[in-house]
């Protein structure tokens, strides 16, 4: 079994030493640091393939290839505190999907998030899941986190938000395309 620390240490180290970087055709993608754009990384041989591992500590997503492979994509995280971790399993994908604030969100920050109680529609420029969503369950239980997209790119690399794990939303389209329903990922 391989551990969080192992899996993050291998992928961190290969991050120096990365594969040919992903063509990006994307105009946004320009905008991000380099070390933030997609781009093929190096991990433990021993993580098997097609699972999704995010550091929150490195604001990075690994989507793992096998043979010691992954595609590393730029994240932007929850504040400290608000983030989900441990093992969960993607149960629900949606395409411009539409939004609605828990009422957690709603209760801690009525000033930001109460003129949205009745939600936003897949597509409006504010809507903060973006392109696509990857809707991560426990069991059958929606832990109400997501992997998403953002409209607001200039996030990534950052943690403030509450709690889902947002991509650059050409990066999410990308990755949606690649993830089918029943996807391991383990965040931590």
């Amino acid at each position: 079994m391989v551990n969080r620390r192992n899996f993050l240490l291998t992928a961190t180290a290969a991050a120096a030493m990365p594969l040919p970087a992903l063509a990006n055709t994307q105009k946004g993608s320009a905008r991000l640091p380099r070390k933030f754009r997609p781009q093929m990384v190096k991990i433990s041989s021993s993580v098997p393939a097609g699972e999704i591992h995010v550091s929150l500590e490195d604001d990075f997503l690994y989507w793992t290839l096998g043979d010691g492979k992954a595609m590393r994509y730029g994240i932007a995280v929850g504040a400290p505190g608000r983030n989900l971790t441990g093992t969960t399993y993607i149960r629900r994908k949606a395409k411009w999907p539409s939004w609605v604030p828990t009422r957690e969100m709603i209760q801690k920050e009525p000033h930001i998030y109460g003129k949205w109680s009745s939600g936003l529609p897949g597509g409006h420029e504010k809507n903060p899941l973006g392109a696509r969503a990857l809707y991560l369950y426990r069991g059958n239980r929606d832990t109400l986190y997501r992997i998403h997209g953002t409209p607001q790119p200039h996030t990534i690399g950052r943690s403030f938000s509450s709690g889902c794990v947002r991509l650059q939303n050409d990066h999410v389209a990308q990755l949606y395309d690649h993830v089918p329903i029943g996807t391991k990922v383990v965040i931590g």
